[in-house]
Parts: C-alpha cells; sequence; structure tokens
C-alpha cells in the first residue's frame, strides 16, 4: 500500500492543473485516469494528435498540450489505464489495471471526473448508426474517422464545434436539426450582459457559425417531433421545423443537447448535491475553492457544474490552492495572492454560460419522451414503465430499482438516472431535489473476482516508463 498527499481522479483539464499546481507547491501527487494519455475528453491524447490533425481540431484543442506538460513532475505519479472503482475511509482509493486491482491511501481526493453527455431518448436513438455527438468527436480525435453522410441532431454549442471540424476535415454533415427556437434567444436576452462580458466565447461561436454557413450545411432551428427511422441501423431522421415536415436520409445520426455532471463518485461518498435550474441537472455542493461537505474532498471542473475547459482549468487550480493551504505549504496571504488571477479568469469565463444554458435549452421531448420510449438502456425500461411505477407509488429513483431495475445496468444510472428523476417528479409533482437521485455505491465500475483476488500480488506503482523524466 502507497501513500500520498494528493490523489487526483481524471486527467482532464481540472485534473491537469491541480496535479500541476500542487506539485509545484511540494505535494505529493498520484493522478489516476481511465485513459491511456492524459487530457480527459477535451483534450483527449492530444499530445499524439495534435501534430496530426491539429488544423481540423483548432487551437482550442491544441491548448491542451500545455497541461499535459505540467505533468512531468517529479512529484506527480500519474497512472493511466486506472479505472477507479471505490474510495473508502479518509481516503482509501480502489482501481483495476491490466486486470489487476490495486490500491493507494491519500490524505485528499480531489475529484475531475468531467461531464456526461446529457442522454436524449427519442424514437429511434438506439438503432445502429445513433451515437452522442461526443462519441463522433472521439473517433475523429483518437482514430481520425469521420462519419459520412452524418445528420447532427440537438442544440449547444458543442453542435456546432463538430459540425465546423467535420467542415474543415472535409465532410461537413448533412443537416443540422437544432432544437432550440426564438424564444429561447429572447428569454435568454436578459443575460446579454454576461455575453457581452465573455465576448471572445460568443466571437468562437459566430467564427463557427460562418464556417458552417460558407459549407452551406442545411441548418433547421426549432425543431420538434424528432425520430430516428431505420430497422436494422438508421436510414432516415424526421422531424418538423417551422410548420413543415422534413425527411433527411443518413446512415449516422449525432445526437447533443448539453452535458451534465458526472457525479456518480461524489455521490458515492455523500456529497450534498442541488438541482441546477439553469443546466437541468444536479450538482455538488461547493464553496469557493471546490471543498465539498465532506472534509478532504474537492471537486473542479465540469464535474462541479458545466463550464468549459478553460473554466475546469482554473477552478482545478484554486482547489489546489486551497489544498496546499490546508496542508501547511501556504499562508493564508500567499494562496489568496496567488488565487487572485485564476479566479478573475474563472468569473470571465462563466460570464457567458448564463447566456448559454438559456439560449440552448434541452430539448424538451427529449427530457419527457412519450411512453414506448426507452429510457435505461440497460435494462430495457421505457418512459412509459416508470410512469406506471409513479401511479404504483414510487416516488424516487432508488424504489425503481425494485419495481423493473432500473439503474441497475453496468452503467449504473449514469445515462438514465436525470431521465428517471425528471419522470418521477413530472408524475408525481415533486421537485427534482424531493425527487432525488440514484443512491451510488461501490463499485463505481465493474470489477471482477480475478482483479480482486490479484490485488495483493501487485504494487499499485505506475511501472517506471510511466514516471517523469
Amino acid at each position: 500500500m502507497t501513500r500520498c498527499d494528493l490523489v487526483i481522479i481524471g486527467a482532464g483539464p481540472a485534473g491537469m492543473a491541480a496535479g500541476a499546481q500542487a506539485a509545484a507547491l511540494g505535494l505529493k501527487v498520484t493522478l489516476l485516469d481511465e485513459q491511456p494519455r492524459a487530457g480527459g475528453q477535451i483534450y483527449r491524447d492530444v499530445d499524439r494528435v495534435a501534430p496530426l490533425r491539429g488544423g481540423i481540431l483548432g487551437a482550442d484543442y491544441t491548448r491542451g498540450r500545455a497541461l499535459t506538460a505540467g505533468l512531468r513532475h517529479a512529484a506527480i505519479t500519474h497512472i493511466t489505464g486506472a479505472v477507479v472503482w471505490a474510495i473508502e475511509g479518509q481516503f482509501r482509493v480502489s482501481y483495476t489495471r491490466d486486470g489487476r486491482g490495486a490500491q493507494i491511501d491519500a490524505d485528499r481526493v480531489f475529484l475531475a471526473t468531467g461531464a456526461l453527455e446529457r442522454p436524449m431518448p427519442l424514437p429511434g436513438w438506439t438503432l445502429p448508426g445513433v451515437m452522442t455527438a461526443g462519441a463522433g468527436q472521439i473517433l475523429l480525435k483518437q482514430s481520425g474517422v469521420l462519419a459520412h453522410n452524418a445528420v447532427l441532431i440537438g442544440s449547444g454549442p458543442l453542435l456546432y464545434l463538430i459540425a465546423a471540424q467535420m467542415v474543415r476535415a472535409g465532410k461537413p454533415p448533412a443537416a443540422m436539426v437544432e432544437t432550440q427556437t426564438r424564444r429561447d434567444f429572447i428569454g435568454a436576452a436578459r443575460h446579454i450582459g454576461g455575453a457581452l462580458r465573455g465576448w471572445r466565447y460568443m466571437a468562437k461561436g459566430l467564427r463557427m457559425l460562418s464556417e458552417i454557413a460558407r459549407a452551406r450545411v442545411p441548418r433547421y432551428t426549432g425543431a420538434t417531433g424528432i425520430a430516428v427511422e431505420g430497422t436494422d441501423k438508421a436510414e432516415a431522421v424526421t422531424f418538423t421545423s417551422k410548420g413543415r415536415s422534413h425527411r433527411i436520409a443518413c446512415e449516422t445520426v449525432f445526437l447533443h443537447h448539453g452535458v451534465v455532471p458526472n457525479t456518480q463518485a461524489a455521490r458515492s461518498l455523500n456529497i450534498a448535491h442541488a438541482w441546477d435550474t439553469a443546466q437541468r441537472c444536479f450538482v455538488p455542493q461547493l464553496d469557493d475553492w471546490g471543498q465539498s461537505d465532506k472534509a478532504g474532498v474537492f471537486i473542479a471542473g465540469d464535474g462541479a457544474g458545466i463550464g468549459g475547459a478553460k473554466a475546469a482549468e482554473y477552478a482545478g487550480t484554486l482547489a489546489a490552492l486551497q489544498i496546499a493551504f490546508e496542508a501547511e505549504r501556504l499562508t493564508r496571504a500567499d494562496r489568496d495572492r496567488r488565487a487572485a488571477g485564476p479566479r478573475a479568469k474563472l468569473a470571465r469565463e462563466l460570464a457567458a454560460r448564463p447566456f448559454l444554458d438559456a439560449a440552448y435549452p434541452p430539448y424538451a421531448e427529449a427530457l419527457l419522451p412519450d411512453d414506448s420510449t426507452l429510457i435505461c438502456r440497460c435494462e430495457e425500461v421505457t418512459a412509459g414503465d416508470i410512469r406506471s411505477y409513479a401511479k404504483l407509488g414510487c416516488i424516487g429513483p432508488n424504489q425503481t430499482k425494485a419495481f423493473g431495475r432500473a439503474g441497475m445496468g453496468p452503467c449504473q444510472g449514469r445515462y438514465c438516472g436525470l431521465s428517471v428523476t425528471a419522470l418521477l417528479a413530472d408524475a408525481t409533482g415533486q421537485t427534482p431535489d424531493e425527487t432525488g437521485y440514484y443512491r451510488i455505491r461501490p463499485p463505481l465500475k465493474p470489477v471482477t473476482l480475478g482483479e480482486l483476488a490479484a490485488m495483493d500480488n501487485i504494487t499499485p506503482d505506475a511501472p517506471e516508463q510511466e514516471r517523469p523524466q
């Protein structure tokens, strides 16, 4: 069993920034990440991919190389391919790697688990050829694979980013079917002050829209009644826009209507969460330094509320400064002096967020889909099933497990949890906070008996070749 001052879970922008800052202040850091190389989802495999496809993916993506460089510090042990499945005590982290279990003890835990794409259950969403837009972007980043004749469906900045990247790669999408409406933009106008303060973010969005327009990609806004047609695979998308019905033949469909915090690890520690009305999801309750109500547990990045890559980086730095202060590596005055810059940058980065949240809300018909639509793909539970459970007296997600096994599959509710909460809240008249969420217990990810049996036979240290030189 090894021990460190700080264990960080997740090597995205928040985790990398926190690790570099903590190590620079004298803390011994262990960084656990499931991916083979640092970067997280935003900067996935950036050191290898940037020289190959940096022009397609853009400067915002290649910026991640500065963060990965910060991990080359003697006080940081970066363990790749590590799947964390339990965080217990004060604190023992259990994980598996290469088919073997391992554990590490730490004085403090930093959760940088990032976000998940919000599930978009609509008719036909389980057909082969239908995937999240983020999954399509992963194919491009990691493998250089581009979908042919793809239709992008949903709303939000990520949809524009992926469309622009497809244009740059020479395979523009066949169409963009967008769900935001003119009314959404009118409602977002009350946040125009923040949008102007975040003008760089807004300008970037306008540049992407310009790229899409120059490529003559058809765009349909205010879409409703969206469905994917097909028998053995996706064959077409049907919808209504501005009073007209449309059908677009396609082979691939990318769905996206926002991202939500990945709160599984935080919930396993019984950290308090509350419903965020603007982002329509649960977020952990944290102070200004990212500290939770459980002493020694910090959270930053999109796992603490959606803010984007740069906001995650700044929040990770702030949390590391507080951790160093608690570990008596910094005085309060020094902590506050060092924090001034990142805190100001964080505020600027988040200024446009209320406008974006209001202008690009989730697709309403996917938040409360019709009865026949599958909600829990692992256990094949439909929206109608959830509503029937409510009529029988089910008032919370944990009870649905007894009624029909919703949330009991391999994903443990990661992808159906918010849908179940929304359906139950709508059926019972409760608020999302009153309805609640699944109770998450270890193991957070599947672990085999063989991996557990091998735990005592290895050291959890990273192999020599993974240590900084």
